[in-house]
């Protein structure tokens, strides 16, 4: 069996990623900082900016998913790259005049989201092209501790930029890192065919066939829905954690770098492990015990007190989930993409990532109205709740029975009739395999 070293393009690809992340780590703390303390915003409106990063997802998600089995993916991927670093590059330009404010933010944040959706539902699908069958598991895992060495050093950096040069201008470095990574991806030379236009039908068909895929399979359907609303509650929790920390624990701007450092050095740790505990405990099981370990490790920060411990409590905190996270993720990432025909790939990534990302459109304003409202206690317990509430359903679902061979038959799996009936078929007979 080939290591991943010599599958070609698959460095540069991993680059890539690298680069971007760390980018992203200066970014998502910058425009927390920009939003939360530059330019005055309440908890409520610090959810709106946040909200308007995803709710693309629930607007253009499963369309994004039909352009991607569509069209070719590297090119999606090198374009919307490139059009992430011009519109990065824009905002601290406009806080330079003067012009920045929170409904302009927001429109910024909304069209980075747009090219963010259309970017990740490329880049999952494109994995399965450049790395084969056998090495999909340790694909992602790689990718996500590639990005978690980027997150390790990337908020204590970001701290760091944002004390000596300003919330908007550290947004530069993340403009720089979305350059480098598309000229990176450009530079990959891996199998990137043409999707078979001669299939193609209406946008309509293809949506519903997408969808029915997803949420009409014995066990994508389980993993989909709760993943859902773990990440409408985990929006919560993330989204008035930042007004909580700066305002309520006084942790600091370097509190927030050094909290997300944690989170970063737990994912590394939980892709490391991800490949030994999937092959110990098989699929369902790992799901089911890290998604309840994820939502659990919430418990230091919501009962985190003002003091010398406050940063301890909520570092621990974010370890934790992030380190379920780093384990439980690659293994759900590798075993949707087995179980999905190729053609689909596009439409149930994009599927499950819409909904996913649209319910923190919904948690991120929920939770902030709630913080204003009530206080911010109450609202990451209520995050809590709901993330606990989503992993015990998921372990009485038919997820439990999930398996590392529960791979596609080619000939009879691939769906022949059109629309959401071949769909529904497809997975009908997916389901006796």
């Amino acid at each position: 069996m080939p290591r991943l070293v010599e599958v070609p393009g698959y460095i540069r690809f991993l680059t890539a990623s690298a680069v971007s992340a760390f980018g992203s780590q200066v970014t998502g703390l910058a425009l927390q900082v920009l939003t939360a303390v530059v330019l005055g915003a309440s908890a409520t409106e610090v959810g709106i900016v946040n909200a308007a990063r995803w709710v693309p997802y629930l607007l253009f998600g499963l369309m994004a998913g039909v352009m991607v089995d569509r069209w070719r993916r590297k090119p999606m991927m090198v374009a919307t790259d490139l059009g992430r670093a011009v519109l990065l590059g824009a905002i601290p330009v406009l806080y330079a005049l003067d012009r920045l404010s929170i409904p302009t933010l927001c429109a910024f944040v909304f069209v980075f989201g747009v090219l963010s959706l259309l970017f990740e539902a490329a880049n999952q699908s494109y994995v399965p092209q450049l790395v084969p069958k056998e090495l999909l598991n340790a694909g992602y895992a790689r990718v996500q501790q590639a990005d978690a060495v980027a997150g390790s050093t990337g908020p204590l950096i970001a701290g760091a930029l944002i004390k000596i040069m300003g919330a908007p201008l550290a947004v530069l470095v993340d403009a720089l890192t979305y350059l480098i990574s598309g000229l990176l991806l450009a530079s990959v030379k891996a199998p990137d065919p043409v999707p078979d236009r001669s299939a193609r039908r209406s946008l309509g068909s293809e949506l519903r066939e997408g969808v029915a895929w997803v949420y009409q399979h014995r066990t994508l359907a389980s993993i989909a829905l709760t993943s859902h609303a773990m990440l409408l509650f985990n929006s919560m929790v993330t989204t008035v954690f930042v007004v909580f920390a700066l305002h309520s624990l006084k942790i600091g701007e370097f509190g927030l770098g050094v909290t997300y450092a944690c989170a970063s050095v737990g994912v590394i740790l939980g892709g490391a492990l991800s490949g030994r505990v999937a092959a110990r405990l098989d699929v369902g099981a790992t799901l089911i015990a890290f998604r309840l370990l994820a939502a659990v490790g919430w418990l230091p920060l919501v009962l985190a007190e003002r003091g010398p411990w406050a940063l301890a409590s909520v570092s621990l905190g974010f370890f934790l989930v992030s380190l379920a996270i780093g384990v439980e993720s690659p293994v759900e990432m590798s075993y949707r993409q087995a179980v999905t025909p190729d053609r689909l790939r596009g439409r149930m990534n994009a599927t499950i990532r819409s909904m996913n990302w649209g319910m923190v459109a919904v948690g991120a304003p929920l939770g902030g109205v709630l913080a204003d409202q009530v206080s911010y206690r109450f609202a990451l317990w209520i995050g809590l709740s709901g993330a606990v509430a989503q992993a015990l359903v998921l372990a009485f679902s038919p997820t439990r029975r999930a398996r590392t061979g529960d791979e596609l038959d080619p000939p009879t799996a691939d769906p022949t009739r059109h629309g959401a009936e071949g769909a529904a078929a497809a997975a009908a007979q997916e389901g006796k395999n």
